[in-house]
């Protein structure tokens, strides 16, 4: 970071924040229904290939959840939550030997786990099965020579008298006892309390919720901001949420660095932790891009001429060969007038009493003028050259008007080459329903082989 080659000197940690897969709760669909199987395919598969496309190849030595792990966790049934929690387990390989031998993984529970202090008094049935699955609420571990401190934020705004609730404060105040003798990052999946409308940052895309560094989830949006307290400016992140289908068109997470020396007595406290902020693809464009592409795609076999390709081909040919005709009797013209420019015709009558046309040389060669029209000199008739070039022209014109008319305008044909337009527009579907299925059969194995092959077990 920053040039200085601190890699060495830094625990990689990687920081992930809101998975909260879709479950019957998310949209409120029936629990097996084709909608929501189609939702929870594309959710579950982005956040997969996020993770192993985008934050394995860092090489993280710790992952950090920062909780919602489960989108409607307090109120599934134990099949339905363990259902959820097969699938977290899979979208974030945390089932597979890969994670387990190289890679420590801490838990912190969020209120769509769990619920708040009141639902987990009437329903402590729901905190026994997270902590069953993933571990103490309330904890504390080092990683190199920085103390990361875990809490279940939904207790702290609760009767501190309740036993839910007490848990928490009891152990909040046994760690603000102890002595600190290596620099803390509080871990909360509910932000700390900020001022109205306080500053989020240059990431944060949606309005400001109003209500050491600290890492916190819950807002599914980006926000830092920085806190007075006793012992000076404390810094806290709010990460945005993972999946592209809570809200936030920006998913992101945290590339965190935990130092694994002591700082020395001249070094500044910034320099234990360091923390940069990735985001991933914005998938809702990317679909709203594929659904333009296919409309584009149905509107030009819909509305490509009826002729495709050989209508503009037919065309094309037409002008050519007209412009080669007009080419050709220019230059016959050209050479005849030449030829004749010179001479004058007269016209005498034989003994037979047939006339005959006697062309004679000019005194004096004749001079072109610029006048348009005809020019008649003495006795002179217009030749028969003259005639075939003006009729060859003709021709040619209406040959490739002919021709146009005929491919272009149904309405000029003969009566028994046009068609009704109810034909017509039958065709039309008739020929889009067949490039479509040509156009499947290429595209749609393909689709499905890469659809499906971050999906699979490796």
């Amino acid at each position: 970071m920053n040039g200085k080659g601190y890699a060495a000197d830094y625990v990689k940690v990687a920081v992930i924040a809101d998975p909260q897969i879709m479950d019957k709760t998310s949209l409120r669909l029936p629990s097996k229904s084709l909608a929501l199987e189609f939702v929870q395919f594309y959710t579950d598969l982005f956040m997969r290939r996020a993770f192993f496309s985008s934050i394995l190849p860092f090489k993280p030595e710790v992952i950090l959840f920062l909780g919602d792990y489960f989108d409607g966790g307090p109120y599934l049934s134990d099949d339905e939550w363990q259902e959820s929690l097969s699938r977290l387990k899979h979208m974030f390989g945390l089932n597979t030997e890969e994670i387990h031998s190289t890679v420590k993984v801490y838990h912190l529970p969020g209120n769509h786990d769990i619920g708040y202090a009141t639902l987990q008094s009437h329903k402590p049935e729901v905190v026994r099965r997270y902590e069953k699955e993933f571990g103490s609420r309330n904890y504390q571990f080092m990683v190199g020579k920085v103390e990361f401190v875990a809490i279940d934020a939904q207790t702290v705004d609760a009767n501190q008298e309740g036993s839910v609730a007490s848990a928490t404060w009891n152990f909040v105040s046994n760690v603000s006892s102890d002595r600190q003798l290596h620099p803390r990052v509080l871990l909360s999946h509910i932000p700390l309390y900020r001022r109205d409308w306080t500053d989020c940052g240059p990431h944060r895309g949606s309005p400001i919720i109003n209500q050491v560094i600290v890492l916190s989830g819950h807002d599914h949006d980006q926000c830092t901001v920085t806190h007075e307290s006793k012992g000076g400016p404390v810094t806290e992140h709010t990460l945005g949420t993972i999946s592209w289908q809570q809200g936030n068109l920006y998913p992101s997470f945290m590339l965190l660095s935990a130092r694994k020396t002591s700082l020395s007595d001249t070094s500044l406290p910034e320099e234990a932790v360091l923390t940069r902020l990735c985001f991933l693809p914005m998938q809702t464009h990317i679909y709203i891009w594929y659904i333009v592409l296919f409309v584009l795609t149905i509107l030009s076999l819909l509305l490509w001429p009826t002729s495709g390709l050989s209508f503009c081909h037919h065309q094309f040919d037409d002008m050519v060969e007209c412009v080669r005709k007009l080419i050709n009797i220019y230059r016959d013209g050209t050479k005849e007038k030449n030829e004749d420019e010179n001479y004058e015709y007269e016209m005498i009558w034989g003994a037979d009493g047939s006339m005959h046309l006697v062309k004679k040389v000019l005194a004096q060669p004749v001079t072109r003028t610029n006048n348009i029209g005809p020019v008649e000199r003495g006795n002179a008739v217009m030749r028969a050259t003259a005639k075939k070039s003006v009729n060859q022209l003709t021709e040619v014109c209406l040959s490739m008007e002919t021709n146009a008319d005929s491919e272009v305008d149904p309405k000029k044909l003969p009566p028994r080459a046009s068609k009704s337009k109810a034909k017509m527009v039958i065709q039309r579907f008739v020929r889009t329903f067949r490039m479509l299925i040509l156009i499947a059969a290429v595209n749609v194995p393909l689709y499905m082989m890469f659809l499906f092959k971050d999906w699979i077990d490796k």
